[in-house]
């Protein structure tokens, strides 16, 4: 007889992480792989990739590295076709690859991001990583899983895609303001669109397009912005590094075989004042 834990399993199937080898890439490939998964740890930085990949091969996990822009067509229709040579399918799709402004201490050159003089180049640019990536990874994703009539999609959102920034957390006393940039929270809201689209654009097709929204992951942040972000949310700190993990398998797995054209929030309360 089936148990709850069979729900949770992904014994067979072939997931692609863009961004894998990125903060939560790289925790989202290790627990898919650790839930049976065969993972295509996709990435940018294909180095960085083999990196995360070699890793998870010593654990003894199933995962390849895939070089991949996700701002190419070409480039990610070879990323799907190399996942389904190598794997034989491709049931999810997890597209955690984006520009992030992080304020974490390996981003120290962090600029202003003022909005009145954002540069309309950088604008762009997020676009078409941050929301023409996922368009392209999409597109070059389903062709598989409409063939074998199964498919997830997971689009990676933030709580600046559901409300505005609160510009405050990124305040530090004596020093040039700073703030999250303009493109970020409306890149993440566009997420949201993308992900109710695809959810019923292939109503009856097996296919399930779900979202996942983060809050912001402790990484070694300075006390003034770590204190700043865990006033602002209802658990009063900031997330580990894996608590995101088990929403993920979630909604890759049959365990929200129910579920589509959704918004699972994880944020430790930080939308719910």
């Amino acid at each position: 007889m089936a148990t709850i834990f069979d729900k949770f399993s992904m014994k067979g199937q072939a997931v692609v992480v863009t961004g894998g080898a990125g903060l939560l890439g790289a925790q989202f490939s290790r627990t898919l792989a650790q839930a049976g998964a065969q993972v295509a740890v996709a990435d940018f930085d294909l180095a960085a990739a083999d990196k995360v990949a070699q890793q998870l091969k010593s654990e003894g996990l199933q995962v390849m590295p895939v070089a991949v822009d996700v701002t190419s067509a070409e480039s990610t229709a070879a990323m799907v076709d190399a996942t389904v040579k190598a794997f034989g399918r491709l049931d999810v799709l997890v597209c955690s690859a984006a520009k992030d402004p992080k304020f974490d201490p390996s981003h120290h050159e962090q600029q202003s991001n003022a909005f009145e003089t954002y540069p309309l180049d950088a604008w762009k640019q997020a676009l078409e990583v941050n929301l023409t990536g996922l368009f392209l990874c999409a597109q070059a994703a389903v062709k598989p899983m409409l063939a074998q009539e199964h498919g997830v999609i997971i689009n990676i959102c933030s709580t600046y895609g559901l409300v505005g920034p609160d510009q405050r957390i990124y305040e530090r006393p004596g020093r040039p303001a700073q703030f999250k940039p303009v493109y970020y929270s409306v890149t993440k809201a566009g997420v949201l669109g993308l992900t109710h689209y695809l959810a019923t654009y292939y109503a009856g097709k097996n296919i399930r397009a779900n979202a996942l929204t983060p809050g912001g992951i402790y990484n070694n942040h300075d006390e003034t912005f770590t204190k700043n972000y865990s006033a602002r949310a209802v658990m009063g700190r900031m997330a580990h590094l894996d608590e995101m993990n088990g929403a993920m398998l979630f909604l890759a797995s049959d365990a929200s075989s129910y579920m589509t054209g959704a918004n699972l929030v994880v944020d430790g309360g930080w939308t719910a004042w």
